[in-house]
């Protein structure tokens, strides 16, 4: 459960991508808003709100303040007797919903029978991925009382191997991915290969055949040159 006035709750939204009417859609891996921090023992001892809200201070019943007193009163004892309530921290104002398990066979949510006149109530949940304890006592006539947030290390134990899991899954359907995105991309290569060979051989088979002519060489006929006559007379 979160504190009231907290608006993280909605960071786990995923935006609303339209695709166009001819575009391939594009894979997706929905990673659900996780519900734990990784170190959640580090953030309950260091953070500023742990520390303050971890000291036992005064709350006070925060549901039907419009009412009177004895109304108010009587929801609230119906409100736990129901499982669920609502307190606020006076020195911070931090307003919590608190939700308990309640039944005449299980008084460790809220337990109207440890002192007379309060209600001691134990609220587990989660805030600020912190899996938390709220603990502490509320006065049944004065609506107001002591409380304190701990850290719940059993439920930290089983959000913790939870969130490795899913951190595990979400990897797993990444390499998946990869691995058949190279398959893919390498098949086409090898399409492509092949048909840049076919079409080579088809552009062969198209040409005619070269049909070389072998050189002729002319004999050379010798010219015989007659001699003149010795002694002849040219007038």
């Amino acid at each position: 459960m979160h504190a009231m006035s907290d608006p993280a709750a909605l960071a786990g939204m995923l935006p609303f991508d339209s695709i166009g009417l001819y575009e391939q859609p594009k894979p997706r891996f929905i990673f659900k808003m996780p519900r734990v921090v990784p170190d959640q023992k580090n953030k309950f001892e260091t953070e500023d709100l742990f520390k303050r809200l971890s000291r036992e201070s005064e709350v006070r019943y925060t549901g039907y303040r419009d009412r009177p007193p004895e109304e108010r009163q009587m929801r609230f004892t119906s409100g736990c007797r129901e499982g669920h309530t609502e307190i606020a921290f006076t020195a911070t104002g931090t307003n919590l919903q608190l939700v308990f398990d309640h039944s005449p066979y299980n008084s460790r949510g809220c337990d109207f029978q440890k002192e007379n006149g309060k209600a001691h109530i134990v609220s587990r949940f989660i805030m600020n991925g912190v899996c938390v304890r709220w603990r502490g006592w509320i006065d049944l006539e004065r609506l107001d009382g002591v409380g304190c947030l701990e850290l719940d290390e059993e439920r930290a134990a089983i959000e913790d191997a939870a969130l490795r899991d899913q951190i595990e899954r979400y990897n797993q359907r990444l390499r998946d991915f990869e691995d058949k995105h190279r398959a893919y991309r390498e098949h086409g290569e090898e399409l492509r290969a092949h048909s840049h060979l076919q079409a080579q051989r088809c552009h062969q088979a198209r040409q005619p055949p070269h049909i070389s002519h072998p050189s002729h060489t002319h004999a050379t006929h010798p010219v015989h040159i007659k001699p003149h006559s010795q002694g002849a007379l040219i007038s």
